[in-house]
């Protein structure tokens, strides 16, 4: 018996060393998650390379890093094709969107508005990480980066740090590992969080990001 979908993904995106310079999805990766009888199990994947649309060209960062090359994104979709194949591959039943960490969701609803792609389909959206962080009473300083995690509950990873569709599946095994631990929220983008480009958002290593205003995308869950 089919009961509920839960689309586990990941995006890579290029690397941004320089003030001013941006971040552009260059990868989303995804495992879907069949849950059978209160059996979770990783059924189909995704993956897609995003040609990336304001600066084209690959930094050698961007390749030393992600060992994504300017041949893998020049033969690739556009974003809002990538987004249309993505969502018609998750399917019209209702899902729960997965990431790990705040960030991939940032990035995928300020390029998708910035495009004017539609992001209608982003509902339900979960942060395993911040789940994680609730069951083992971390506090906020110590959101556990996805490699610790998998040490952590001793799964090995498989594949190859900083690939979008080896995190989405990785990411998957710890949901299936914690399922019966997690509460998967329902919750829709809200209509009011507007993206203020003018809102500089600094940490130690990148300025001027455009997401300060993405904090109020979700109310915060009341808690039960």
């Amino acid at each position: 018996m089919h009961e509920v979908t839960i689309i586990v993904y990941d995006l890579e995106m290029t690397v941004r060393r320089k003030k001013g310079q941006i971040a552009e999805i260059i990868e989303i990766g995804a495992a879907k998650v069949d849950i059978a009888s209160g059996v979770p199990q990783v059924i189909d994947t995704f993956q897609a390379f995003v040609k990336p649309s304001v600066v084209p060209q690959l930094s050698a960062d961007t390749t030393s890093f992600t060992g994504i090359t300017q041949d893998n994104v020049n033969g690739a979709e556009t974003l809002g094709n990538v987004v249309r194949d993505y969502s018609e591959w998750m399917g019209k039943d209702e899902y729960f969107l997965c990431a790990w960490g705040p960030d991939d969701l940032r990035q995928l609803v300020q390029e998708c508005r910035q495009h004017g792609i539609a992001t209608d389909w982003i509902v339900n959206h979960n942060n395993l990480q911040k789940m994680l962080s609730k069951i083992y009473k971390l506090e906020k300083h110590q959101q556990m980066g996805l490699k610790p995690a998998l040490e952590l509950l001793e799964i090995p990873f498989s594949g190859t740090h900083h690939r979008a569709l080896d995190d989405a599946i990785n990411t998957a095994r710890i949901l299936v590992k914690l399922f019966d631990q997690f509460q998967f929220k329902r919750n829709k983008l809200s209509d009011e969080a507007k993206i203020e480009s003018e809102v500089v958002y600094k940490t130690d290593h990148y300025e001027n990001l455009p997401f300060a205003g993405l904090a109020g995308l979700f109310p915060e869950p009341s808690e039960e």
